[in-house]
């Protein structure tokens, strides 16, 4: 029989924001993968694994998830990680591999899911949906992501200002993540495009270290890189006004 590789979304941090579904996953496999960077710090997916799984199932992988220079020594890494991942399939029938958020939203898990297609062609993919950190943020914060006939649009800031302002400009809300490093720029483009006032951003969601404040707040200086901001567009059309 084919060996199973599950991509378990397991939100943004708060371990209560893991599905049923994805903590019957976990607890359902031979062992739980979770990627680690080299420096081998716990990561967020790891911590909020360890709330419904003992720590005797999980195992670590190095990623190169703060590579973005030196494409090869990213390659490299994500050959050993494809490596590692590989010998588990064959040793077991069930492999999980926890993301933060959705593993199909900006996931590690879309890179290994395709390393590991090509190393083991019989391998059956699949993956289990979690809660986003743009939809845990709009909770926290009471933000409404969209309203009758608004588009959504999700912007990772690190794709580039022009991105970010292009967004902007459209009309429905736009949604940035990963613009911690690039806070100042992103107040900059916010308030350009007349939409400072009622935007929101949030670090840490669900974490003891959790932030929700204002865009209107920032100052310039540098935040979490894992922070996300939810900018609305005007609504001045009362209930039901964007129908």
């Amino acid at each position: 029989m084919s060996s199973r590789l599950v991509g378990v979304g397991v939100g943004p941090g708060d371990p209560e924001l893991v599905t049923v579904k994805g903590v019957n996953a976990l607890r359902a496999a031979d062992v739980v993968v979770v990627p680690v960077m080299d420096t081998l710090e716990r990561g967020r997916a790891e911590a909020t694994v360890l709330h419904h799984v003992t720590g005797q199932k999980i195992v670590r992988v190095v990623f190169a998830l703060n590579e973005r220079t030196d494409r090869a020594r990213r390659e490299a890494a994500w050959d050993a990680a494809g490596a590692r991942v590989a010998e588990l399939l064959r040793e077991h029938a069930y492999v999980a591999f926890a993301t933060i958020g959705d593993p199909n939203v900006y996931s590690t898990f879309t890179y290994l899911a395709q390393t590991m297609k090509e190393l083991l062609p019989e391998l059956v993919v699949e993956t289990v949906p979690g809660i986003t950190a743009m939809q845990d943020l709009a909770a926290r914060s009471g933000a409404v992501l969209t309203e009758g006939t608004e588009p959504l649009t999700l912007v990772p800031v690190t794709a580039g200002e022009a991105a970010l302002k292009e967004a902007l400009a459209g009309p429905g809300t736009v949604v940035a993540y990963k613009f911690g490093r690039r806070a100042a720029e992103v107040a900059e483009a916010l308030r350009e495009a007349g939409r400072l006032q009622d935007a929101v951003w949030g670090s840490a969601l669900g974490l003891p270290e959790e932030s929700v404040r204002p865009a209107a707040e920032l100052d310039g200086g540098a935040l979490p890189y894992l922070s996300t901001l939810i900018a609305p567009p005007r609504r001045d059309g009362g209930r039901g006004g964007k129908l």
